[in-house]
């Protein structure tokens, strides 16, 4: 995986993690606290979500069989900050009116704006699936780191085989010279038992002329 692709998701996942939390305190906060805290989570989205660009240009430029996995990826992040504005929406809808209720309060008439039981319930589903997106891009993380370690391991292996090999051809490299020299040795030795071939045979010649001529002087008187 790229580096400069890692450096922006892990920006992205600490921008994430704030916005998770920011939305959870936001929405147990009322009145102007609440509005500057949604002032916070709106600047910090629109971090976010630069560093996606930069992400998606950046793994478009990779090789296709990473930046497959990658877009992958950006399109869960995605859907992350659509899940965060989503939830800012409904805070801001719940804010206003709260305020709502405020005025109301002054003129007799809280009962009837009272938040509901399912208004709570719907924030505490948002803020589940919040933590369930920051859980999702740990494990993405995670999955990554894996899969770096097992790629650096399989190269280690290539390597180490790769060094076998070379080990492996010096070695016969050196069997056939070795082959070659023994190739030479035969060959003179070879020349070597046919010369003595022909003297032996002249020597044995030369002796058999000799017993012959002995002989014939021997029975000729």
């Amino acid at each position: 995986m790229s580096e400069v692709f890692e450096g922006y998701e892990r920006q992205y996942s600490e921008i994430f993690d704030s916005l998770s939390q920011k939305c959870t305190s936001a929405a147990a906060l009322d009145g102007e606290q609440r509005r500057q805290k949604v002032s916070e989570i709106r600047s910090e989205i629109e971090d976010a979500e630069l560093l996606i660009r930069k992400m998606d240009l950046e793994a478009r430029s990779l090789q296709p069989s990473v930046r497959a996995g990658l877009l992958v990826k950006l399109r869960e992040y995605k859907s992350d900050m659509t899940n965060i504005k989503n939830e800012v929406k409904r805070i801001n809808s719940s804010n206003s009116k709260q305020v709502t209720r405020e005025e109301l309060l002054e003129s007799g008439m809280a009962d009837s704006f009272a938040v509901t039981s399912d208004q709570r319930g719907r924030v505490l589903m948002s803020t589940e699936r919040l933590a369930q997106s920051s859980d999702r891009i740990k494990e993405s993380r995670r999955v990554a780191l894996e899969t770096e370690e097992l790629g650096s391991s399989i190269l280690q292996d290539l390597h180490n085989q790769r060094q076998s090999l070379l080990h492996a051809h010096n070695s016969l490299h050196g069997v056939d010279e070795n082959i070659g020299k023994s190739k030479k040795i035969l060959a003179a030795m070879s020349k070597r038992i046919d010369r003595n071939k022909w003297i032996i045979g002249g020597v044995i010649a030369a002796l058999a002329f000799a017993i012959i001529i002995i002989l014939y002087f021997k029975f000729s008187h």
